[in-house]
Protein backbone atom coordinates (compact mmCIF):
# COMPACT_ATOMS: atom_id res chain seq x y z
CA UNK A 1 0.00 0.00 0.00
CA UNK A 2 1.28 3.44 -0.91
CA UNK A 3 0.74 6.29 1.51
CA UNK A 4 0.62 10.04 1.15
CA UNK A 5 2.71 12.30 3.38
CA UNK A 6 1.17 15.79 3.51
CA UNK A 7 3.53 18.61 4.44
CA UNK A 8 2.76 22.30 4.92
CA UNK A 9 5.20 25.21 4.75
CA UNK A 10 5.12 28.96 5.30
CA UNK A 11 6.71 31.65 3.18
CA UNK A 12 7.45 34.51 5.53
CA UNK A 13 8.71 37.57 3.66
CA UNK A 14 9.95 40.67 5.46
CA UNK A 15 9.77 44.31 4.36
CA UNK A 16 13.21 43.96 2.73
CA UNK A 17 11.87 41.27 0.35
CA UNK A 18 13.78 38.55 2.15
CA UNK A 19 12.27 35.13 2.81
CA UNK A 20 12.91 33.11 5.96
CA UNK A 21 14.93 29.90 5.47
CA UNK A 22 15.37 27.17 8.07
CA UNK A 23 18.71 25.34 8.12
CA UNK A 24 18.45 22.06 9.98
CA UNK A 25 20.51 19.06 10.96
CA UNK A 26 18.91 15.86 12.18
CA UNK A 27 21.18 12.99 13.21
CA UNK A 28 23.98 14.16 10.92
CA UNK A 29 21.80 14.93 7.88
CA UNK A 30 21.77 18.62 6.90
CA UNK A 31 19.07 20.33 4.87
CA UNK A 32 17.65 23.78 4.18
CA UNK A 33 13.94 24.40 3.72
CA UNK A 34 11.11 26.79 4.43
CA UNK A 35 9.66 26.63 7.95
CA UNK A 36 7.00 23.98 8.33
CA UNK A 37 6.66 20.23 8.32
CA UNK A 38 4.36 17.25 8.43
CA UNK A 39 0.65 17.51 8.95
CA UNK A 40 -0.61 15.51 11.91
CA UNK A 41 -3.72 13.34 11.67
CA UNK A 42 -6.84 15.40 12.35
CA UNK A 43 -5.23 18.78 11.53
CA UNK A 44 -6.27 21.16 8.82
CA UNK A 45 -3.52 22.73 6.72
CA UNK A 46 -3.68 26.17 8.36
CA UNK A 47 -3.72 24.71 11.88
CA UNK A 48 -0.80 22.43 11.05
CA UNK A 49 1.19 25.35 9.70
CA UNK A 50 0.48 27.45 12.78
CA UNK A 51 1.61 24.55 14.99
CA UNK A 52 4.79 24.08 12.97
CA UNK A 53 5.66 27.79 13.21
CA UNK A 54 5.09 27.71 16.95
CA UNK A 55 7.30 24.61 17.30
CA UNK A 56 10.09 25.82 15.02
CA UNK A 57 10.02 29.60 15.42
CA UNK A 58 8.07 30.15 18.65
CA UNK A 59 5.88 32.45 16.56
CA UNK A 60 2.16 32.96 16.12
CA UNK A 61 1.37 33.53 12.46
CA UNK A 62 -1.49 34.54 10.25
CA UNK A 63 -1.94 32.38 7.17
CA UNK A 64 -2.53 34.86 4.35
CA UNK A 65 -3.09 32.86 1.19
CA UNK A 66 -2.18 29.71 -0.68
CA UNK A 67 0.96 29.98 -2.80
CA UNK A 68 1.68 26.52 -4.26
CA UNK A 69 0.86 22.82 -3.99
CA UNK A 70 3.20 20.17 -5.35
CA UNK A 71 2.19 19.37 -8.92
CA UNK A 72 4.75 16.65 -9.64
CA UNK A 73 5.61 13.30 -8.08
CA UNK A 74 7.95 13.38 -5.08
CA UNK A 75 8.86 10.16 -3.29
CA UNK A 76 9.92 10.37 0.32
CA UNK A 77 13.62 9.89 0.98
CA UNK A 78 12.74 7.92 4.11
CA UNK A 79 9.97 5.49 3.07
CA UNK A 80 7.63 4.52 0.23
CA UNK A 81 5.25 7.45 0.70
CA UNK A 82 4.46 10.18 -1.81
CA UNK A 83 5.11 13.71 -0.56
CA UNK A 84 2.47 16.37 -1.14
CA UNK A 85 3.67 19.80 -0.03
CA UNK A 86 1.45 22.85 0.37
CA UNK A 87 2.91 26.36 0.70
CA UNK A 88 1.24 29.45 2.11
CA UNK A 89 2.25 33.07 2.41
CA UNK A 90 2.25 33.91 6.11
CA UNK A 91 3.00 36.81 8.39
CA UNK A 92 4.00 36.86 12.05
CA UNK A 93 1.56 38.38 14.51
CA UNK A 94 4.50 39.73 16.54
CA UNK A 95 8.16 40.44 15.88
CA UNK A 96 10.16 37.24 15.52
CA UNK A 97 12.43 36.53 18.46
CA UNK A 98 15.04 34.42 16.66
CA UNK A 99 18.81 34.61 16.38
CA UNK A 100 19.13 35.12 12.62
CA UNK A 101 22.31 33.89 10.95
CA UNK A 102 24.17 35.10 7.89
CA UNK A 103 25.79 31.78 6.98
CA UNK A 104 24.22 28.46 6.11
CA UNK A 105 24.22 25.81 8.86
CA UNK A 106 25.51 28.25 11.48
CA UNK A 107 24.09 26.38 14.46
CA UNK A 108 24.35 27.41 18.09
CA UNK A 109 25.50 24.47 20.19
CA UNK A 110 25.61 20.78 19.41
CA UNK A 111 23.19 17.88 19.48
CA UNK A 112 21.27 15.41 17.35
CA UNK A 113 18.70 17.97 16.17
CA UNK A 114 19.83 21.51 15.30
CA UNK A 115 18.12 24.46 13.62
CA UNK A 116 19.12 27.97 12.55
CA UNK A 117 17.28 30.65 10.61
CA UNK A 118 18.45 33.12 8.00
CA UNK A 119 16.92 35.67 5.68
CA UNK A 120 17.59 35.39 1.94
CA UNK A 121 16.74 38.18 -0.53
CA UNK A 122 14.21 36.83 -3.01
CA UNK A 123 16.12 38.13 -6.09
CA UNK A 124 19.28 36.35 -4.90
CA UNK A 125 17.71 32.97 -4.13
CA UNK A 126 19.12 29.98 -5.98
CA UNK A 127 18.50 26.25 -6.01
CA UNK A 128 21.26 25.71 -3.44
CA UNK A 129 19.23 27.65 -0.87
CA UNK A 130 16.87 24.68 -0.55
CA UNK A 131 17.60 20.98 -0.36
CA UNK A 132 14.32 19.48 -1.51
CA UNK A 133 12.85 19.61 -5.06
CA UNK A 134 9.54 21.16 -4.00
CA UNK A 135 11.30 23.99 -2.15
CA UNK A 136 13.52 24.56 -5.19
CA UNK A 137 10.39 24.87 -7.35
CA UNK A 138 8.90 27.33 -4.85
CA UNK A 139 12.08 29.43 -5.08
CA UNK A 140 11.52 29.69 -8.85
CA UNK A 141 7.89 30.67 -8.33
CA UNK A 142 8.79 33.22 -5.63
CA UNK A 143 11.24 34.89 -7.99
CA UNK A 144 8.70 34.92 -10.81
CA UNK A 145 6.08 36.46 -8.52
CA UNK A 146 8.59 38.99 -7.20
CA UNK A 147 9.65 39.99 -10.71
CA UNK A 148 6.00 40.42 -11.72
CA UNK A 149 5.29 42.48 -8.60
CA UNK A 150 2.60 40.03 -7.54
CA UNK A 151 3.80 39.33 -4.00
CA UNK A 152 1.85 41.22 -1.36
CA UNK A 153 3.78 43.96 0.41
CA UNK A 154 2.09 43.40 3.77
CA UNK A 155 3.62 40.12 4.85
CA UNK A 156 5.94 41.52 7.52
CA UNK A 157 4.20 42.34 10.80
CA UNK A 158 5.52 45.90 10.84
Amino acid sequence: MYLFNVRVYGLLINRFNQVLISDEEEYGVRFSKFPGGGLEYGEGLADGLKREFMEECQADIEVLRHFYTTDFFVKSAFNESQIISVYYLVRPLHELNLNFKDKIFDFDGTGDILQAFRWRPIPELCGDDATFPTDQRVIELLQESFNLGSLPNYIDHE
